[in-house]
Parts: C-alpha cells; sequence; structure tokens
C-alpha cells in the first residue's frame, strides 16, 4: 500500500483506535468489532509485550480490510521491526529524528507527538506526516485553533483526552482526524466487543457530521 493511500484512508474516517491488547485473539475481537462500527484504522501499541508479533498476526488475517499500524514507538529500531511486521505507519509519544528518517527511507507514515509550536515544526520539517497532539487532555480541542493560526498547513491528529463528548469539537477546530483510545475500546475489559462496535459507530457519525 502506498502512502498516501495510508494518510487518505485514515484522514476520509477521522479515526484511529489505539489498542492495547495483551494477545492477537483480544486484539483481533477489538478489530473486527472496530470494524463492523467503521473504523478500519488500529493502532498496537508497543507498551504491550510481543505487540511485533500482534501486528504480523492482524495483518495476515485481515490483510487490507484494517490498517494496521504501530504507536508508542520511541527509536528507530522499534519502527524497523513494526514495518517489518506489517505495520502500516508508525506513531510515536514524541518525535525522534531517527525515526523519522527511518520512516521517510521506507515511506511509511510518521505521526510524532508533539506539545509545542517549536516541537510540530521541527517534526514537519523532518517529514513528519501528521502531528500527533498528545496528550491531548492537557489542551482540549482549542489548541487546535491556536496552533492552525500560524500553522495552517498542519495536519493535527490529537490523541488522548478524545471522546464521544468533545469528539466534534476536535474535529471542527481543524483536526485531520482523532485518536481514540479507552474511550473507544474500554468494552474490552467486560468482553462487551458489541459496545465497542456501538462507540465506533457513534463517533464515525459525529465526525461525519462535523465535518458537515
Amino acid at each position: 500500500m502506498q502512502k498516501y493511500e495510508v494518510l487518505k484512508r485514515i484522514e476520509d474516517i477521522g479515526i484511529v483506535a489505539v489498542v492495547r491488547a495483551e494477545n492477537t485473539e483480544k486484539a483481533v475481537k477489538i478489530s473486527k468489532a472496530c470494524i463492523e462500527g467503521g473504523i478500519d484504522s488500529i493502532e498496537i501499541t508497543f507498551t504491550v509485550p510481543g505487540a511485533h508479533k500482534v501486528i504480523e498476526d492482524l495483518t495476515k488475517q485481515f490483510g487490507d480490510e484494517l490498517l494496521v499500524g504501530a504507536g508508542t514507538v520511541l527509536d528507530s529500531e522499534t519502527a524497523r521491526i513494526a514495518i517489518l511486521s506489517g505495520a502500516k505507519y508508525i506513531v510515536s509519544p514524541a518525535f525522534d529524528l531517527d525515526t523519522a528518517k527511518l520512516c521517510n527511507r521506507y515511506q511509511v507514515p510518521y505521526m510524532p507527538g508533539c506539545m509545542t509550536l517549536t516541537e510540530i515544526i521541527t517534526a514537519m520539517e523532518a517529514g513528519a506526516d501528521i502531528i500527533k497532539v498528545f496528550p491531548g487532555s492537557a489542551f482540549g480541542p482549542s489548541i487546535i485553533k491556536a496552533v492552525k493560526g500560524p500553522l495552517p498547513q498542519a495536519n493535527l491528529m490529537p490523541t488522548g483526552g478524545v471522546s464521544l463528548d468533545n469528539v466534534s469539537e476536535w474535529i471542527k477546530n481543524g483536526c485531520i482526524a482523532v485518536g481514540a483510545g479507552s474511550s473507544l475500546t474500554k468494552g474490552a475489559k467486560t468482553g462487551d466487543y458489541d459496545k465497542i462496535t456501538e462507540t465506533a459507530k457513534e463517533f464515525v457519525k459525529r465526525i461525519k457530521e462535523a465535518r458537515k
């Protein structure tokens, strides 16, 4: 899949599901629930042991139906492992130049976490495709308008602090997409995967409405 195709798919749906699953079985159930709810982009975080194996298994099972990315990638070594395992995009909690270079080398989208305008500009100059505004809970949706004022060209995706209650505001303020973790997948804790599907549908619906 070409880089522009990955970015287009994320932008079209407008949301990435951040998944912290301790095994492939759970990740598959969450992924299926998200797909049924209209979300086809999943970020498997490397805080989970064996995350690369989960990415590999999901990629084999779903193919292009599911866009699998790697999250909490702190360095280029981890990024390369993720890419070799099938990750279509790389997400980090902070900007790392070596990771940016590696992703550019292999034409894989890189989404580093940034908090300040200096960090955002530095990441953009290094070729970051989407800036992960993180943690979003530290700012709230108003930060997007503040950043887009001097940097209208910035593609911003908040993660942390995104919920059904405020997703419309994030989108209206100019986000290209949002990342949602526990607010989307919390049903997995009790085995209620239907709840994840319902929540996914509502997220997709509110994003579409906000874009109008």
